[in-house]
């Protein structure tokens, strides 16, 4: 997996390990600092209204108020605390190293990451890669264990198209060389990442990241319950943290909660949310809005929330449809990506939605959400495959971190990680 001597692997990232506990600790005792420097501006300011008329207090108070609301705002989200130094920081830390990461550049929140996302894959992985090196153990892929990694993939929800390419090169390469079952996993994972790069590729945007100068809108799309107004939220908050102006489009105007539930998420990341409270507002009328607000307040990526929809619901398509019009036509410079929402645990109806999705919403890319805790993570693959579709977040956990750029290695790796 690495270019680092096996027998080395847990040494270096115990070297890591150490150095990210140190790192903790002296940030633990500056933020301890901080804490002491604002109590005492506290008692300070306490003081001084002890020593005002009645209208000056309270005049402090609201002051007082107001700065304890700042001080909560950057207190929101808590600091990720480094955990044990088990096997599962050792692997993260040697796929980090594989990525050309050096031991000072490691961070905790990216181990913190790759721990939930291997932890997240354990479920595909136990019925996947755990039985199938049981049946291989160290012997050579054969024909019949080809049939028996055809199935897993299928149960995976690989899909039909990125199993039969798959086990096709396989095949193929069984006829050039005898491949024992830690080579044929090698193999494997290098095939599979090539399934998941190519629409990437084909793209033309590894990394898909709001772009300066330019107003970006991100369109996310979707059926209800795919977790849709929750991951906007969680990419809110990955924007504003990448110092990127954000700013949120709540016009999903026919779910109730849809529009309350966007404001906790928007106070949480500090990202203002543009909205209409009117029963059955007009979600191009929201959009039209945000996009006047965005312009003046030079805004870099513009977050709309649509409402959950399928494509047999025509009106929403429409309204889809319309929303995209508005855009056009305020801003016709802008950078417009939509992208899908897929609940990974729903595998192959997931599959369904997107290639429905693909032919009535002109889609750019897909989030895949809900990795963790099921065994059907494969059907990224066959997204890529057969919808010809770029992954560009994935989620993999509850908390307001756990959305991700995709990283094709860190996923296979994730996929395929053996005990």
């Amino acid at each position: 997996m690495t270019n680092i001597d096996p027998d080395n692997s847990r040494e270096w990232a115990a070297q890591a390990y150490a150095l990210l506990k140190k790192r903790q600790e002296e940030q633990k005792q500056e933020l301890q600092k901080e804490e002491e420097q604002k109590q005492e501006l506290q008692k300070e300011e306490e003081q001084k209204q002890e020593l005002q008329k009645e209208e000056e207090q309270k005049q402090e108070l609201i002051d007082t108020s107001n700065k304890e609301k700042i001080f909560g705002q950057a207190e929101t989200i808590a600091e990720t605390e480094l955990g044990e130094f088990d096997d599962n920081f050792t692997w993260s830390a040697m796929v980090l190293a594989a990525q050309g990461k050096k031991i000072n550049q490691i961070s905790i929140d990216e181990i913190d990451w790759l721990t939930k996302l291997r932890r997240g894959l354990e479920e595909t992985r136990k019925g996947f890669v755990t039985e199938l090196l049981d049946k291989l153990g160290d012997d050579p892929l054969t024909p019949e264990s080809l049939d028996d990694l055809e199935t897993l993939l299928i149960r995976a929800d690989v899909g039909i198209d990125s199993t039969d390419k798959v086990i096709s090169s396989l095949r193929t390469k069984l006829n050039e060389e005898v491949l024992g079952g830690e080579a044929g996993i090698k193999f494997l994972k290098k095939e599979l990442k090539l399934i998941i790069d190519k629409p990437i590729k084909n793209s033309g945007t590894d990394l898909l990241v709001p772009q300066k100068g330019k107003l970006n809108v991100w369109l996310l799309v979707g059926v209800n319950g795919v977790g849709k107004t929750t991951t906007l939220g969680k990419l809110a908050y990955l924007s504003s943290k990448s110092n990127y102006k954000t700013l949120i489009a709540a016009a999903d105007t026919f779910r109730a909660a849809a529009v309350e539930q966007l404001k906790v998420w928007g106070d949480r990341s500090n990202v203002d949310v543009i909205s209409n409270q009117s029963k059955n507002a007009d979600p191009a009328a929201v959009v039209f809005d945000a996009i006047n607000s965005a312009k003046k307040r030079d805004i870099d990526l513009l977050l709309v929330d649509t409402a959950g929809r399928l494509q047999t619901k025509n009106n929403l398509m429409d309204e889809l449809a319309k929303i995209k019009k508005i855009i056009d036509k305020k801003v016709p410079d802008a950078i417009v990506e939509s992208l899908l929402v897929l609940d990974a645990s729903q595998g192959q109806n997931g599959l369904k939605q997107a290639k429905s999705f693909a032919k009535s919403a002109d889609l750019s890319g897909a989030i895949i959400t809900k990795l963790d805790g099921t065994s059907r993570g494969g059907v990224s693959l066959a997204v890529s495959e057969e919808v010809n579709l770029p992954i560009r977040f994935i989620g993999a956990g509850e908390g307001i971190k756990d959305l991700r750029p995709f990283n094709s290695y860190e996923f296979v790796e994730a996929m395929l990680a053996d005990k």
